[in-house]
This record gives structure tokens, sequence and C-alpha cells, in this order.
């Protein structure tokens, strides 16, 4: 265990490869006491998300890891984007920078969004106190980008305490703006190819023991694998990218809004465009190389204390996998969430076009993990 701040490095540990391994404890850390883990989660985001509003719930989910990235530099520590929230983990001498980019950025979700962000602020120190533990493993399907999992059951509960008022932190009236440069929604929602797109959460139960649970997990892998390219959500030929990008207005607004910067994202979708239609390079933008890496960049799977995906799969496959899970629920050796829709959505941040480090992050159209989180059984 990991109690004190010590020599930890997030960038030192291994990343796998293999999303499997996702199961196994050697490939996670324990956090040191001394880091914090930031949260934010969109209030009220299923009725949002009814209103049609989906875009403007995943822009707020990511915004808080747009504000911590570009606050932090080049450095990388881990986060996971939840749909409707996300979480990062910074060791302790980082809280100013965390406390600040997650306040500011709930004054822009509730300013120029119109949504309410809570966020929170609470010590490793303090989960490890309450019986729970916070682990963090690197998952690098790409040479550009990885994820972080988490284990241990810290991060389930720390939003849980969040969500029921604990560890809150006060949101200023006063109208902040965080720096969310490179914030985006330009790639069109990716239809289902095979039928439906599943929106999947996978918790254990309060009974669960973690070794049964992980072979459930890993037989609901082994199912979601056998289909197309292990359900990945996006066409192997990469998104559509269309003149203007339903989420345009959107990325206006997390850059400041104002006519002069509407012009210029317009120019830069104009000239992307016309560079993916016809794939022509420009200086070091390859536009085939980087749709690649746009697949390769996604997180339609990911493990915080439970499994999460975004899966195009064949009505055969949504079944089995709802027989499965509700035979694991009957067994009392899990919870879960299932949610269909018809296509996925793309959030990005994009630090530069010329590199191939490139976050994608995915989730259902119509309700995603939100609207799943809610039929957690």
């Amino acid at each position: 265990m990991e109690n004190g701040a010590g020599d930890f490095s997030y960038e030192a540990l291994t990343p796998f490869e293999d999303f499997s391994e996702v199961l196994e404890d050697r490939v996670y850390r324990a956090l040191p006491d001394g880091w914090l883990l930031g949260l934010s989660d969109v209030v009220d985001s299923r009725k949002a998300i009814a209103e049609g509003r989906y875009k403007a719930v995943n822009m707020a989910g990511a915004a808080v890891i747009s504000a911590v990235m570009n606050a932090l530099g080049e450095n990388r520590y881990p986060f996971v984007f939840g749909g409707d929230g996300a979480a990062v983990a910074l060791p302790g001498e980082k809280r100013a920078l965390l406390e600040e980019a997650l306040t500011a950025t709930a004054c822009w979700v509730r300013d120029d969004l119109g949504l309410e962000l809570r966020v929170a602020l609470v010590s490793v120190g303090e989960i490890r106190a309450a019986g729970r533990e916070l682990k963090v493993a690197r998952f690098a399907e790409s040479d550009a980008v990885d994820y972080a999992m988490f284990s241990g059951g810290g991060l389930a509960w720390a939003e849980k305490q969040m969500k029921q008022g604990a560890f809150r932190l006060p949101v200023p009236e006063a109208p902040l703006r965080p720096d969310l440069s490179g914030l985006s929604c330009r790639w069109e929602p990716s239809p289902s190819r095979q039928g439906v797109m599943l929106s999947l959460i996978v918790q254990p139960s309060d009974q669960s023991d973690p070794g049964a649970f992980s072979r459930e997990v890993a037989a609901l892998l082994a199912l979601i694998d056998e289909g197309e390219r292990g359900g990945h959500p996006v066409a192997e030929a990469g998104p559509e990218f269309n003149l203007l990008p339903g989420g345009f207005a959107y990325e206006l607004r997390a850059q400041g809004g104002g006519l002069g910067k509407g012009l210029a994202i317009l120019g830069e979708c104009f000239l992307g465009w016309l560079l993916f239609k016809t794939g022509w390079r420009l200086g070091n933008f390859d536009p085939g190389l980087y749709r690649r890496y746009v697949l390769l960049n996604s997180d339609y799977r990911k493990f915080d204390d439970g499994l999460k995906v975004t899966l195009d799969c064949s009505r055969a496959t949504a079944n089995a996998l709802a027989e499965r899970l509700e035979r694991g629920r009957a067994a009392g050796l899990l919870r879960y969430g299932l949610f269909e829709q018809d296509a996925a959505l793309m959030t990005c941040i994009v630090p530069s076009v010329s590199s191939n480090r490139h976050f994608h992050f995915m989730d259902g159209i119509a309700g995603g993990y939100a609207a799943a989180a809610d039929r957690l059984k």
C-alpha cells in the first residue's frame, strides 16, 4: 500500500495493451495518501439529455479534463470520463490548480451551457480511512495516449459521497472561465452498423466476491470480443467530418465566443473537411493517419471500479449480454445497467492536429452512461 507520497509516478507505470488485463491486480498500483481526487457530475443530466442536450452534457463532462490538462501542460496524470462527469487524480501539491480548474469549469458550465456541475475534492487518505482503496493502472491501445483504469472501490465511494453532499467545493457566483483550448465536438455521431449501440455499466454487488466478479466481467468481455472488431463503436474507416459539425456552438462557447473565434473555428472546420474528403496532406497533418489514431485513441471501454463500455453489437449479442448479466445479478455477483440507442457520440480534446496525442471520449447519443446508470439493477 502506498501511504506516503514517496516516489509514485503515474507516467512510470508500465501500460498494458490487452484490455482483458484490466481485471488483473498486478497492473494496478495504489495512489499515495497525499494524492487528491477531483470529481465532477452534471446534476439532472438525464433531464438535459431528454431535452436533446446530450452534446452539452458530454462537453460538461469532458471540460474538467480539458481544464486540468491545459493547466498542467505536458504533465500526464490519471483521469476518467464518465459521460456526464469526470474524475482526475493529482498529487497534493497540485491542490490549488485542481480546485481552480474544478470550480472554474463549474462556473463555465453554469454560465455558458446552462447546466449545474457539482464538483468535489477528496484526498486518497480520506478514501483509505473510509475503508476503500484507490488503485490506478494505464491502458494503452495506442502508442500516443493512455487511459487510466481505477480499482479498489475508492472512486465509486467518492462519487457516491459527492452526490450526497460530501467533499463538495463551493462554486463562486463570479463568471470564472477555465482554459478549454482543444475541447471540441467536430466529428459526426457514429451510427450503429450492427443494429444496437449499447451503453453498458457493470458494478460489483455489495456482497460480491472480487474474484467471482472478475470472472463474470471476463465472461462478458469474451462475449463482446466475439463481435465485429470487438464492438468498436466507430466505423473502421473512421467517423464522418462534416463541413459544419453539430457541436460547433458548444466548441465556440468553450473557446470564449465572439465573431473572430467563430470564424476561426469555421475556417478550421472547412479546411479539415477538405483534407478528410480529399486525403491531401498539409504540412505535418496526414488525414489518413489522424483517422487511424482517432480509432486507437477512443475510450469506448474503461474500468473505474466497474466495467463501462460503449458497444456496437448485434441484437443477438445484446440479448446474450443481457441474459448473462441477469444471471450474475440473480446470483448476487453484480449490478448492471443497459441502455440501447442507435449511435455513439464523440467529444474530443485535441491539443494539436499535428500530433497523434488527441483524446476521444465515447458515449451513447441518447442517454449513454447516464441512462445506463439510472437502470443499474
